[in-house]
């Protein structure tokens, strides 16, 4: 008897070079609280391994963008109404990432523009919304070798990860990082107390989402530079993949 295959489901289960892939992917899950510098680490991580770096909170700034092409206005926006926008979300696979397309166009710029920033976080706090970008994150972690990073990921999304680790840093230095980034200049100390003080905030109100998987490695990168978060991740990383080779 012969099995008919549909043809969506033959794509997925196709790997980089058009044949069905059997080998269990790697995943290496970076989780951590608001600027603890997780996507920066994890894009670094990707390009040292040659994974790709699956970035969850484009995502979550992907379907805000399209919500705010509709002509709905935010205080009516729900769930199941930002999830009927997933369908004009698209990942792209780059060499060592993944591009967020809304539309088939290009976004960066917009992801990252101001309208984005104002509803990203009331939009990431919905359930629906949560499980749709952890499914996206799953199916691109099911054909590729990839470094993901955001809340959840070490406990609900990939409870198996081959690496964990859990970034944390004292809240002065994680403003003062975020600062420095945002304004290209080094902060005054009144600016870092009132980043600091929002920080502190958020943390409260992400702490249902931001958990220490128990098997997690907990890196305190307060008295790190990026390069060193990045060379103790490596070295993690070739501990459990057996990859003496990864430069």
């Amino acid at each position: 008897m012969r099995r008919r295959i549909v043809p969506g489901l033959l794509e997925r289960s196709l790997g980089r070079h058009g044949l069905v892939s059997s080998t269990p992917r790697t995943v290496i899950a970076i989780d951590g609280p608001a600027a603890s510098g997780k996507s920066s680490t994890a894009q670094w991580v990707a390009e040292r391994l040659d994974f790709r770096h699956v970035d969850s909170g484009s995502l979550y700034r992907g379907i805000t963008a399209a919500m705010l092409r509709t002509p709905t206005a935010p205080e009516a926006w729900t769930g199941s109404k930002l999830v009927a926008q997933g369908s004009r979300i698209a990942l792209r696979p780059e060499r060592t990432s993944f591009s967020v397309l809304i539309d088939g166009e290009s976004t960066e710029e917009e992801l990252r523009g101001t309208r984005v920033t104002e509803h990203v976080s009331m939009v990431a706090r919905m359930p629906e919304v949560r499980a749709w970008v952890n499914q996206r994150v799953r199916e691109a972690a099911a054909e590729h070798d990839v470094v993901v990073d955001g809340r959840d990921m070490g406990t609900a999304v990939f409870p198996d990860a081959s690496l964990k680790v859990f970034l944390i840093a004292d809240p002065w230095e994680r403003a003062r990082r975020r600062l420095t980034q945002r304004l290209g200049r080094r902060p005054l100390d009144l600016e870092i107390a009132e980043e600091t003080e929002l920080l502190v905030k958020r943390d409260a109100r992400d702490a249902m989402q931001t958990v220490q998987a128990a098997d997690a490695v907990l890196l305190d990168t307060t008295y790190l530079t990026q390069e060193e978060q990045v060379e103790r991740i490596v070295a993690l990383a070739r501990a459990v993949t057996h990859r003496p080779n990864i430069t």
